[in-house]
């Protein structure tokens, strides 16, 4: 079971955390829908966040930090 009180959501290294996520779903060309993994991308849950929720900032900031860096999949 994950700790919530214990998790770091401004972890920008932290693989399923709010950053890692969207700048994921920038590279990937997905819509924005801000969330995060606790266990890490693809193991348990999705979170959603919700404005104004704690994580919901760093999800914004890593899809706004892919998209001005122009890094995007090549899907050729």
């Amino acid at each position: 079971m994950i700790d919530f009180e214990k998790v770091d959501l401004k972890d920008r290294e932290r693989h399923g955390g709010p950053y890692d996520r969207g700048a994921a779903d920038s590279y990937y060309g997905r819509s924005i829908h801000p969330h995060w993994w606790p266990a890490g991308t693809g193991h348990g849950s999705a979170i959603p966040l919700k404005e104004g929720e704690e994580g919901y900032d760093e999800y914004m900031q890593g899809f706004q930090d892919n998209a001005n860096s122009g890094n995007y999949k090549d899907w050729g």
